[in-house]
């Protein structure tokens, strides 16, 4: 299968690199030529457990040096999905599938703009990846570790033979996946997962294992977590997750001391993070259907005010 991860980032790289390894032909795209120069020319390095390997990679900067693929795998972040596809018809085959794998909600919609909602698949990655230095990911958490699956689906429930070939396919490569007739509830399970503990980190500064010594900080989690769930309840979802402590739970699950969420990356690297689209979606969905979201509109408030002093 030719495959195009839009959006090579440490997770992108991290999923490009396993799928390479397992014989797919990948193509990593990032906007950033000197990043690409440096996969093409030193190779990828992935920390797996202790050890680390290097990968053999395929990467570009644009879409048009790519061609038409099978499958196009999409992780840019958030607020650049829509430049993003945009800039990347040039992949478009007559048969080929968008896979979003996006924290958040909405991308669905933004990605059927521009290749038809019948080319569109949905899905969530419990996976994490860590930059560790220039071409350099840790993906520690990718094969045998529980709890670390990918889910993906048809918008519509169906269980397409296309979706369970790219099932297959991740599977093969030791990506955990599972093939979901209930794809936005798996969405929104996901969601609440982020609203547990992006935000919170995002303005503490904290990794992971200092945040799960905080009871405080789990409490306010929780909260978080229970009116996402409300809205989702309200706008009919059906969640698999009924208790907000399995959410605050699986969001660290398998991940070291040291494992900082994106939107704590991203901050950190000077750029704004995909907050509108987790805690900003829960508010604005709530201002919609009537349900009140106080502490999610707090989070929202307090990283946009961290996001407005970045240059």
């Amino acid at each position: 299968m030719k495959i195009a991860i839009l959006g090579a980032g440490s997770l992108g790289c991290v999923i490009g690199g396993v799928l390479t390894e397992a014989g797919q032909e990948v193509w990593l795209i990032n906007r950033h030529a000197d990043h690409v120069a440096h996969l093409r020319e030193h190779g990828l390095l992935m920390r797996v457990g202790e050890a680390d390997r290097c990968v053999a990679v395929q990467a570009a900067v644009r879409a048009d040096e790519v061609g038409p693929v099978d499958l196009v795998v999409v992780l840019v972040k958030s607020f650049h999905t829509d430049e993003a596809m945009a800039q990347s018809l040039a992949l478009l085959g007559p048969q080929t599938c968008v896979l979003s794998l996006q924290n958040g909600v909405g991308h669905e919609d933004i990605l059927a703009r521009h290749v038809g909602r019948q080319r569109v698949l949905v899905g969530r990655t419990y996976v994490g990846g860590s930059p560790l230095g220039e071409g350099h990911v840790g993906g520690h958490v990718i094969a045998g570790y529980l709890g670390k699956d990918t889910h993906m689906g048809e918008l519509d429930g169906a269980l397409t033979e296309r979706v369970q070939r790219i099932a297959q396919t991740f599977n093969a490569a030791g990506l955990q996946t599972l093939v979901s007739q209930n794809i936005m509830g798996t969405v929104w399970d996901k969601l609440l997962i982020n609203v547990a503990t992006g935000a919170i980190t995002a303005i503490t500064g904290l990794s992971y294992g200092l945040l799960y010594a905080q009871p405080q900080l789990q409490a306010l989690g929780l909260a978080a977590v229970q009116e996402a769930m409300a809205v989702a309840q309200a706008q009919g979802v059906l969640l698999s997750i009924t208790d907000p402590l399995f959410a605050w739970t699986k969001a660290g699950a398998g991940l070291g001391h040291d494992f900082k969420t994106s939107m704590l990356q991203s901050l950190e690297k000077g750029s704004v993070t995909e907050i509108d689209y987790v805690n900003g979606a829960v508010v604005s969905l709530g201002a919609r259907l009537g349900v009140p979201t106080p502490v999610n509109s707090a989070l929202l408030a307090l990283v946009k005010g961290l996001e407005s002093r970045l240059g």
